[in-house]
């Protein structure tokens, strides 16, 4: 989540400000030097920015955001561009979640230059994060896809254990929660139900709530619960879930990173 202390703005502006944290974004990577974010002298030295705007105010200070497309800049050997996710280990959890912030901003600007319902150029607006038709007026928001995750739990012969499935796409070793999007129509519960026969085949019952996250990946929004099995055999959804397994809560695999909904949500409950 934010900070508390974080105020939305959207309001843009024309030049680099040294005293604002500067979120500096080329394409979907983000600009840092070896020792945390790209500071304003260094940014200076880079070509124009496509687009700079405040995107809020955090402890009193002004965050900017500053956007080049992907594939127009060159970056001296003073600073990188990192991948959002593996920038965490730089910056840390509050400049990365206000990085996040801005990553889910500037897609949506990118993507929505133009109106889908006429075609004309969009324009941004300040009071609101949307953007408005120059020609028609029809206004968008920014998408927020919301995903629900489900930790499902059992007693077994050896005690607690967890139905925790690996994605095709995920790194070597890993396995999570399932995890799936809500179609539209559904509620929360639905989803959950309907995600976890999807993916594994098991039923569930007694689903509580635990908690949600901004996922800028690129946009999700991810809510998650735990429940208890009830009944059914493992089957994995082709092309979905490589593999499923119950773990006892005492011989775990490897789980996803701890700034991570999924890590958050496992580890409260072993």
């Amino acid at each position: 989540m934010l900070p508390n202390d974080f105020t939305p703005a959207y309001t843009p502006i024309q030049h680099i400000d040294p005293k604002t944290v500067i979120i500096a974004l080329h394409g979907n990577t983000l600009i840092c030097n070896s020792s945390g974010l790209a500071n304003a002298a260094q940014l200076a030295t880079l070509p124009p920015a496509e687009r700079m705007l405040i995107i809020g105010y955090w402890q009193g200070q002004a965050v900017q955001l500053m956007y080049w497309p992907t594939g127009v800049l060159t970056l001296p050997a003073s600073l990188q561009a990192l991948e959002l996710r593996a920038s965490h280990a730089l910056i840390g959890d509050t400049l990365w979640l206000l990085a996040g912030r801005a990553s889910q901003l500037a897609s949506f600007y990118q993507t929505h230059r133009f109106c889908g319902v006429c075609g004309a150029a969009t324009r941004l607006l300040e009071h609101e994060a949307a953007c408005e038709c120059t020609a028609c007026s029809h206004r968008v928001w920014p998408r927020l896809s919301p995903a629900v995750m489900v930790l499902i739990r059992r007693s077994g012969a050896a005690g607690e254990e967890f139905l925790l499935a690996r994605s095709p796409h995920f790194r070597a070793g890993m396995y999570s929660a399932v995890a799936g999007f809500v179609e539209p129509g559904e509620s929360l519960e639905q989803c959950a139900h309907r995600e976890v026969l999807e993916e594994v085949g098991v039923q569930i019952t007694n689903l509580r709530w635990f908690g949600s996250q901004s996922w800028a990946f690129p946009h999700s929004l991810m809510l998650a619960f735990i429940a208890d099995y009830v009944a059914g055999d493992i089957v994995c959804q082709a092309g979905e879930i490589e593999d499923a397994q119950w773990f006892s809560i005492n011989a775990l695999p490897e789980l996803p990173s701890e700034y991570s909904l999924a890590y958050r949500l496992i580890s409260a409950y072993c």
